[in-house]
């Protein structure tokens, strides 16, 4: 997708202030960046603990790959305001509503062909860390895009209070997963439902390496 140099600027920017925040007045630390590839469709797929991950995560990935756009999708409810609509969608989120919602479903196909694109399989956030069932329709998404998918755990986020200072998280990235092998199989549900139970062990083994 084209982006103008102009909005690459200003997302890397917003990022950097972000993470001047995370990681200098806190100790946002991310491992496994060497596994972010460079180039293509990626799908960063991690457990979903806090608000402040939406900001951070992306801080995680710009800070090693400056001048990305990460896309990603966010409930409607965050558009309705109109300065904080224009912020967002200056940022790569668009509105998604609740329940099934087809024109974000097209959108997120499409982008996951050559973009980076985060998203949190479980659907809703689990503030007490622990990481819950992810959505079938995301295993239906990487069967039709087939972007690398690299696992993220997310760790101590769910402990964050803005403007504390000293607070400890972490961004562990995994290896690109293998779904070689489910993407023979026939596209049915069960296909889908075998493809994010092999994501959500991933991020699981990723969250192992955090403890």
């Amino acid at each position: 997708m084209k982006v103008s140099l102009l909005r690459r600027f200003w997302v890397t920017f917003v990022a950097t202030t972000i993470g001047l925040y995370a990681s200098g007045c806190n100790r946002f630390r991310s491992r496994g960046s060497e596994h972010i590839p460079h180039h293509g469709g990626v799908l960063f797929a991690a457990n979903h603990i806090s608000g402040y991950e939406t900001v951070l995560l992306p801080w995680a990935i710009l800070k090693k790959q400056p001048w990305q756009m990460i896309w990603a999708p966010a409930k409607e409810e965050l558009f309705t305001h109109p300065f904080l609509r224009w912020f967002f969608f200056s940022l790569g989120a668009f509105p998604v509503k609740r329940g099934r919602d087809v024109r974000a479903t097209a959108v997120l196909s499409k982008l996951l062909k050559t973009e980076k694109v985060m998203l949190f399989p479980e659907g809703t956030r689990r503030p007490d860390g622990t990481l819950g069932k992810g959505n079938r329709g995301v295993g239906k998404l990487i069967y039709d895009a087939r972007p690398a998918v690299i696992p993220v755990a997310l760790t101590g986020l769910n402990r964050w209070h803005f403007p504390r200072l000293g607070q400890r998280g972490e961004a562990r990235f995994g290896p690109p997963l293998d779904l070689s092998d489910l993407y023979l199989l026939d596209d049915h549900k069960e296909t889908h439902q075998l493809i994010v139970e092999r994501v959500m062990a991933a991020i699981a083994a990723e969250l192992q390496k955090t403890t």
